[in-house]
């Protein structure tokens, strides 16, 4: 039996999904909560295999939540549910350890399979938010801009924490030939400095951390 907790603060909502999962052969649902606290107490006497949690909770910030519930309790697995739709907040949601996120709009095929496939040990995104990705990724391979050999060495090296000096002399340029392209680089990746060059290049996949 699939074990399933819902917490979210919209009565409609729960009802009609705790209806809806009730109805599933093997699936059942064990709370429904309205308040992270209530969660919290709850899930402390209550074995859930799977936690549909609303990321926005009249006592709590959800986001701030999943990791140490991750923690507590590692073999839950955890799916947001939102009306976000931006790449922030989905992104945030990912890093904190979170296998899921659906939005509140997703068909009830979607939820079911979210939790299907969560409890695979895989990552579930409904198809809006798997639109939401594509695009940005597509945006960041837009922007990548295009760097010289060198520009990408001196980048490299300063990435290494090297000074200018340092870096002319491991490459056998001058100094002003180094603070050209350092200058060049920050313009290419439209950045304030060239550490938050160095970021985007990292993200961008051009240079390895």
């Amino acid at each position: 039996m699939i074990k399933i907790a819902l917490t979210d603060d919209h009565p409609l909502l729960v009802e009609g999904l705790k209806n809806i999962l009730s109805n599933i052969p093997e699936h059942q649902v064990v709370g429904c909560y309205a308040t992270a606290e209530a969660m919290c107490q709850a899930l402390q006497d209550t074995a859930v295999d799977v936690l549909l949690l609303d990321i926005n909770l009249p006592d709590a910030n959800s986001i701030e939540l999943i990791k140490p519930l991750k923690k507590q309790y590692p073999n839950m697995h955890i799916i947001v549910l939102s009306v976000h739709n931006e790449y922030a907040v989905i992104n945030s949601v990912r890093q904190e350890g979170a296998q899921g996120y659906i939005q509140k709009n997703a068909s009830v095929e979607e939820i079911i399979a979210g939790i299907d496939t969560v409890l695979q040990g895989k990552v579930f995104l409904c198809k809006q938010t798997q639109q939401v990705i594509s695009k940005k990724t597509s945006d960041k391979l837009n922007n990548v801009p295009k760097l010289t050999r060198r520009e990408k060495e001196v980048l490299i090296e300063a990435s290494k924490g090297l000074t200018t000096g340092q870096i002319a002399e491991k490459l056998f340029i001058s100094p002003h030939t180094v603070e050209s392209h350092r200058k060049n680089l920050i313009e290419k990746f439209q950045s304030a400095n060239l550490s938050s060059a160095i970021k985007l290049a990292i993200e961008y996949g051009l240079i390895r951390a």
